[in-house]
């Protein structure tokens, strides 16, 4: 078996992959004042409910894009599954060329999106992402990253409204009928739900104009399917994208190590 986990800025994911298929997904709510103690017994609580064993585990694959939980995660991995763990950095996929300014800088969980999708699509592609930050990474089909672009995710912007203006309710994220809001809450929701979409279509064509219109679009993120319309621009929407490519990674390197 092979354990992915992803630490986010919102929630770190566990992922447990055996014979061909993700058997076990878990999300943990991401916060920095809990010790490695609190996720140990978290993920104790999980593999015991799910009947599995730690050692049935034979290779961990670590993203974190917070520094300040990554040695906590590394030190959870460890104590319950040994010290070999698998760190995702620029250089741990040769297959991956990162052709940007300064390649540390970008995130982990971007790396594993574009290994995953250079595995299975071999054309240039823009990969978005939608969670904390909305982020769109584009990877040539040679295999190289050409860049990225970042912006405040759904929930961010939605969090920001809120925080800076006394007499506005939270909404739900629901696409509206009209961008014309008749109340205060659809009011928002046209804001933000059919401004992004607008957005996202935006900075997707202007991707593929770059590129010359060879691009394919890839969407994943724990908010990837709640703007319905945009669904006609993806070739594929995949929430375990991120979690796929660290498997990718996972396998490549071991298989190195054998």
């Amino acid at each position: 078996m092979l354990l992915a986990v992803d630490v986010g800025n919102t929630d770190t994911v566990f992922g447990l992959y055996d014979t061909g298929t993700w058997t076990h997904i878990w999300r943990v709510r991401s916060l920095v004042h809990d010790n490695e103690s609190h996720y140990e017994s978290r993920l104790r609580l999980h593999f015991l409910e799910a009947g599995l064993w730690f050692g049935d585990v034979e290779t961990v694959v670590l993203s974190s894009v917070v520094p300040a939980m990554t040695p906590i995660i590394q030190k959870t991995l460890r104590s319950l599954f040994g010290e070999d763990i698998i760190m995702v950095g620029p250089d741990i996929f040769p297959d991956l060329d990162i052709a940007i300014d300064h390649p540390h800088e970008i995130g982990a969980d971007l790396i594993a999106n574009a290994v995953a999708v250079i595995t299975r699509y071999k054309q240039n592609c823009v990969v978005v992402d939608f969670g904390t930050a909305l982020t769109f990474t584009t990877v040539s089909a040679e295999g190289k990253i050409l860049g990225v672009a970042i912006l405040p995710g759904l929930v961010t912007a939605v969090k920001a409204l809120f925080a800076n203006t006394a007499q506005l309710p939270e909404v739900p994220l629901k696409l509206p009928e009209s961008a014309i809001g008749k109340n205060t809450v659809e009011a928002i929701q046209a804001g933000i739900l059919l401004g992004y979409e607008g957005l996202v279509k935006s900075l997707i064509q202007r991707i593929r104009a770059e590129l010359g219109g060879d691009c394919i679009a890839v969407a994943t993120g724990g908010l990837s399917s709640i703007i319905e319309t945009l669904k006609d621009e993806f070739v594929e929407i995949d929430r375990k994208l991120t979690l796929d490519g660290l498997r990718i990674i996972g396998e490549k390197v071991k298989g190195n190590h054998a």
